[in-house]
């Protein structure tokens, strides 16, 4: 699942490790997300777009999840 973290952690000037620490995983983690090879769990998404002050939406993208499943 594509997301916003890279670009968001970025553009507020924070590591994978400062993230990590603020939503309680391992830098590990934050880095399979933004390279796409793991999809967060419904509450790491809200702790992370929490974080960022914006919605689960924002931060991630839904676009490519069949409606049927």
């Amino acid at each position: 699942m594509k997301t916003r973290i890279h670009e968001l952690r970025k553009a507020r000037k924070i590591s994978q490790e400062e993230l990590a620490a603020a939503v309680g995983v391992t830098r590990q983690t934050i880095t399979s997300l933004e390279c796409e090879k793991y999809t967060a769990s419904l509450v790491l998404a809200y702790k992370i777009a929490k974080y960022f002050g914006m919605t689960i939406e924002e931060v991630f993208d839904f676009s490519e999840i069949d409606e049927q499943e």
